[in-house]
């Protein structure tokens, strides 16, 4: 049995990581750390509830984690919390800095204090494919390609991961790094784009598309992401980066086309915006790592994944508001 901390768990991917792992880890004991900000739902954990513990708490309070650590015996953190909208980041990018950077700090110097040096208990950092910059028409992200992030979201992404990573192998700790491509699913919050869109078309509303809608993304079904998480978590080698891809290359304007299809809506609703700064071209990442060391492929086709996602926000309009 293990007492672990998922941190940014009434979040999007880490509240589906939290239904995830109670389902296929029952003896675990399970404790939610969320600031519950604007993109926290406490709804989003309504199935586990019950089968949680959930303390409300920032992840830049050095006190409050070593308290937490301290009282229920943490003995492996999973850190999913983050300031995660590239566009909240180019206008308060200071935020992005405090809770990324400040905040992952503040987790792996509480485990070194309370863990000690060479401890085997076991802390997963959540981060992103952004963190390698932009892509051109041709090739992949690996686990060894440059750090080029491009907006203040990324690169408080990619300094947490080096601070990581840093402590690891100065204090031999048991850290692991994630780097994934975009993900869709439940839960999410509307400022993202498949929600956003759907939002929008359901109320007829016009559908902003930056420039041409010509930027690519890799796209990741959360459940998906979910299993390589638990995969990494309990099998991960310490020190490493584990890249998890989708392998479901979309430009943006076809994802806002699909959207309107499946929902009836005319293409007359998308309106072409000026185009984001800093706005990267193509992320696309190669997971054979990941497939090659723990056995994990992305099993969800995005055609039907998409399909099921959307049919899920029409059943939950809750999550739309």
């Amino acid at each position: 049995m293990s007492n672990i901390m998922v941190t940014g768990a009434a979040g999007f991917i880490g509240s589906n990581f939290v239904e995830y792992y109670i389902a296929n880890h029952p003896e675990d004991k399970i404790v939610v750390v969320d600031k519950l900000t604007y993109a926290g739902n406490m709804h989003n954990l309504d199935n586990v509830i019950d089968k949680i513990i959930f303390e409300k708490a920032d992840i830049c309070d050095f006190e409050e984690m070593k308290r937490i650590f301290t009282q229920y015996g943490i003995d492996g953190v999973i850190h999913f919390a983050a300031e995660s909208h590239v566009d909240n980041s180019i206008k308060n990018p200071f935020v992005f800095t405090h809770t990324n950077v400040i905040g992952t700090h503040t987790l792996l110097e509480t485990a070194h204090q309370l863990w000690g040096e060479g401890s085997k208990n076991k802390f997963v950092h959540i981060s992103t494919d952004e963190v390698y910059g932009s892509l051109g028409e041709e090739g992949y992200f690996t686990e060894t390609s440059p750090i080029q992030p491009s907006s203040p979201y990324s690169s408080s992404k990619a300094s947490s991961d080096l601070i990581a990573l840093a402590y690891c192998h100065t204090f031999n700790m048991n850290v692991t790094v994630t780097n994934c491509s975009n993900n869709y699913g439940p839960y999410q919050h509307n400022e993202k784009l498949i929600p956003h869109m759907i939002k929008l078309a359901l109320n007829d509303e016009k559908l902003p598309v930056y420039g041409e809608g010509l930027n690519i993304r890799d796209w990741l079904y959360v459940e998906d992401h979910c299993k390589a998480i638990d995969l990494v978590f309990h099998k991960g080698r310490a020190g490493e980066r584990y890249n998890i891809g989708g392998h479901n290359e979309k430009r943006n304007i076809d994802i806002v086309k699909l959207i309107l299809q499946r929902l009836n809506k005319p293409e007359s609703l998308i309106e072409h915006v000026a185009d984001r700064k800093g706005h990267d071209l193509r992320y696309a990442i190669d997971p054979t790592k990941i497939h090659e060391e723990l056995g994990w492929f992305p099993e969800t086709k995005f055609e039907d994944g998409i399909v099921k996602t959307i049919d899920w926000y029409v059943a939950h309009p809750d999550w739309l508001k």
